[in-house]
């Protein structure tokens, strides 16, 4: 995936939905949610935590929703688009005629409403032995299957290395940065300290 350095990048790299995406970010940038770009998309926050994403595919082009298992989806426009994932939902559309405004804003409010109540999954602490993901780096990895797919592959003392890498930043910059900075090494499969073992 090309590296974005802005919405407006991103959406001209998707040019077969640039006019629905524009739309889309219009409705969520009406709301109190900060814009910025996170693991190369477009991504939507509140008081630091991540509330949505946008994301655009060859087909079809949605908003992830990194807790929409608390929506209450009275439209039924949700789907769980990998099953594993307890708490991520994506609003999914192959046209822009299947965009309903006052739909999606309504979905956003509630997404920040929930947000501001504290309604999240909780990472519940395992045994020593068990690698704990941290919410900021599930996010990522739910949202990239080959990401999540060779993240697996890792031994569990790279994938432990990894968790404790993001887990430990105090700051939300400082883990955003080691995101981006570890995503692409999870891809080739490299351990985050390969290159002092191989000294």
């Amino acid at each position: 995936m090309k590296k974005v350095y802005s919405v407006e990048e991103y959406i001209e790299s998707n040019p077969h939905f640039a006019e629905a995406l524009t739309i889309l970010r219009d409705i969520i940038t009406k709301t109190e949610l900060t814009e910025a770009i996170k693991w190369s998309a477009p991504t939507y926050s509140v008081n630091g935590k991540n509330i949505l994403g946008l994301g655009a595919f060859k087909k079809h082009f949605c908003i992830w929703f990194f807790n929409g298992v608390f929506l209450k989806d009275d439209a039924k426009l949700l789907v769980n688009a990998q099953e594993k994932t307890k708490n991520l939902r994506q609003m999914r559309f192959t046209s822009i005629d299947e965009i309903d405004k006052n739909a999606v804003l309504a979905y956003v409010k509630e997404a920040i409403e929930n947000q501001k109540l504290g309604r999240e999954i909780k990472v519940v602490k395992t045994t020593k032995k068990d690698v704990v993901i941290p919410p900021e780096l599930k996010e990522v990895l739910d949202t990239n299957t080959s990401l999540q797919d060779t993240f697996k592959t890792l031994s569990l003392s790279k994938q432990r290395e990894y968790c404790e890498y993001i887990g430990t930043a105090k700051r939300e910059a400082t883990k955003q940065s080691r995101l981006e900075k570890i995503t692409p090494m999870i891809l080739k499969g490299a351990g985050l300290h390969d290159k002092y073992k191989n000294c």
